[in-house]
């Protein structure tokens, strides 16, 4: 059975594309994903997929976009049938979009980084993920971007985010390094390029989205291809 991962966020900047692309490019190793771009016109993972079709590293991994509620629906439906895993990146914004993928996903992450902007976009985006979660039951998460645990501030925000959300937040984090950054420029992962501790955090994340969502059987590569 495919299962669903959406990326919601209300606030841009926080690590929504990057952990999308992450967790496809990673995933499409030994399994079949479509990651559909839903933050159209902006198209950060849309580009992503393009180039690393270019580069030759995309055979298992179809990207595709969604630019309104019912062409998602009919996407992932449609993925559901041929991929092992559907990857949405969602807007970074509350509306119709990131309404249609609380609905869809079987696994949401909510990415923050350090700051406590980004604590108060989420605690507004939740009130909308209880009005979701009246209707359907789904796993949602905080995933920590940009993390540096072993700084008062960081250790600060997380009591703040302990304190004011009820709900947990993955064992995995991404730091605060530059490779995030330069692997979503070129296509890559970060656990393509040479940074030890990146890779690190890639594989954990990865392993723990997969313990959360379970194992799935795998699916040929989906169509379509990336496009220009």
């Amino acid at each position: 059975m495919s299962r669903v991962i959406g990326l919601v966020q209300a606030k841009g900047g926080v690590g929504r594309s990057t952990v999308a692309t992450t967790l496809a490019g990673e995933l499409a190793r030994a399994s079949s994903v479509a990651l559909v771009d839903c933050d159209m016109p902006q198209g950060t993972a849309l580009a992503w997929g393009n180039i690393r079709r270019r580069i030759g590293r995309a055979e298992r991994l179809a990207v595709d976009t969604a630019r309104g509620q019912a062409e998602l629906e009919e996407k992932v439906g449609r993925y559901r049938r041929t991929a092992d895993y559907v990857v949405l990146d969602g807007p970074p914004h509350v509306g119709e979009m990131t309404r249609a993928i609380l609905a869809l996903a079987d696994l949401c992450l909510v990415p923050i980084g350090a700051s406590a902007a980004e604590l108060w976009a989420t605690a507004n985006l939740l009130l909308l993920v209880e009005e979701a979660r009246s209707a359907r039951q789904f796993d949602l998460r905080i995933v920590w971007t940009r993390f540096r645990g072993h700084t008062r501030d960081a250790r600060d925000l997380s009591a703040m985010v302990s304190a004011a959300l009820t709900y947990r937040s993955l064992e995995a984090t991404l730091g605060y390094r530059g490779a995030y950054a330069s692997a979503l420029g070129q296509g890559l992962t970060a656990a393509e390029l040479p940074d030890t501790q990146a890779r690190r955090e890639v594989a954990a994340l990865v392993d723990e989205v997969k313990r959360i969502v379970g194992a799935t059987g795998e699916h040929p590569a989906p169509d379509p291809q990336p496009r220009g």
